[in-house]
């Protein structure tokens, strides 16, 4: 039997240590430093020259050095993190962790939507300074608003399976057809694996129907050279005034000033902010003090959560017995998204 070699650099978990060891065949080494560290650092040659398997959040800034590398398994949805590498060049498969956040992300966008809408920023600022204030803008409902989800990967997928179960309007707006999720990982009971949930899919060229018609709008795609920066001035002003943008992906997908113009302008209602255009947000950012915007410092995805470790443990399972097996990888990224497009 072949021997696989993998090298592991992410915080270990018991039940998934334990499932790894138990398939025969894998040569296992672990990155004692600072494992899952977020930063880029350097590995030594003798440590990761011979290893076949990567489990990361962040490759090796010498992952050159890796020359025997066929396979990556990354710990976050985003994949920014492997762009100009050449692995994609090298025919290295890499895997993102779409799915493994996807629960905790949806649940954020719904507390979020709740939370602007009935205003809670104020509710507390008022008991801080115990006023009883009791205005029709804190007893408003969601159910039966429409969400707008641009992008409708995982985490797109469950946001809408949420928002259904409390009775809102979903409206995807996709770069296809949407349909079955072929080879994605999936927390068992979530997401919408068979495209089924959305009550209208627009394309991009119906941009202007789709956005002029939302309550709320949820940004669910990745940070790329096409999509930075795709929501822009032109954009905000196509929302209704009352609508809410909730942006739980990436910060520069949507044009910094032209968002602070439309907060201050009433253009849009407020928004909610998970990922930002600094890190971290520098102290004296105007969004901190704009009493319609809530921000929180990237934790959507609740990678100290309580669940996260052995969601991303099991995929990268599943992902290792695939890979043995000769079958097709769960989150598999193409070429195409490997270099940034």
């Amino acid at each position: 039997m072949k021997v696989v070699k993998i090298l592991i650099d992410m915080p270990r978990e018991a039940a998934g240590c334990a499932a790894l060891e138990a398939i025969a065949g894998l040569d296992v080494r672990y990155v004692e430093s600072d494992p899952g560290s977020e930063s880029w650092r350097e590995q030594p040659v003798s440590l990761i020259r011979d290893r076949e398997v990567l489990f990361c959040m962040l490759p090796p800034t010498n992952v050159a050095d890796m020359t025997a590398l066929k396979m990556i398994q990354i710990g976050s949805a985003g994949y920014a993190q492997l762009f100009n590498l050449g692995i994609g060049e090298r025919g290295v498969r890499a895997c993102n962790a779409a799915g493994v956040h996807s629960v905790a992300i949806a649940e954020w966008s719904i507390a979020m939507m709740i939370n602007l809408k009935r205003d809670m920023r104020q509710l507390i600022r008022n008991q801080e300074a115990a006023v009883w204030e009791r205005h029709a803008r804190f007893q408003q409902e969601i159910r039966g608003a429409t969400l707008g989800i641009w992008g409708y990967g995982a985490i797109g997928r469950e946001s809408a399976r949420q928002a259904k179960a409390l009775g809102l309007k979903v409206h995807v707006m996709a770069r296809g057809p949407v349909g079955p999720a072929r080879d994605a990982y999936r927390v068992e009971g979530t997401g919408d694996p068979e495209g089924a949930l959305p009550d209208r899919v627009f394309q991009p060229e119906q941009k202007v129907d789709f956005l002029s018609g939302l309550d709320f709008l949820l940004l669910s795609m990745p940070l790329t050279d096409a999509t930075r920066g795709i929501v822009g001035e032109a954009e905000l002003k196509l929302l209704p005034p009352s609508c809410y943008l909730l942006n739980p992906a990436r910060g520069p997908l949507v044009s910094e000033e032209a968002l602070l113009k439309a907060l201050r302008d009433g253009t849009i209602a407020g928004a909610a902010l998970d990922t930002h255009y600094h890190y971290p947000m520098p102290p004296d950012h105007p969004l901190w003090g704009m009493p319609n915007v809530i921000m929180t410092p990237h934790i959507s995805g609740s990678t100290l959560g309580n669940c996260y470790r052995e969601r991303v443990w099991d995929l990268f399972i599943k992902n290792v017995s695939r890979f043995m097996a000769g079958e097709p990888l769960l989150n598999e990224l193409t070429a195409a998204r490997l270099r940034g497009e």
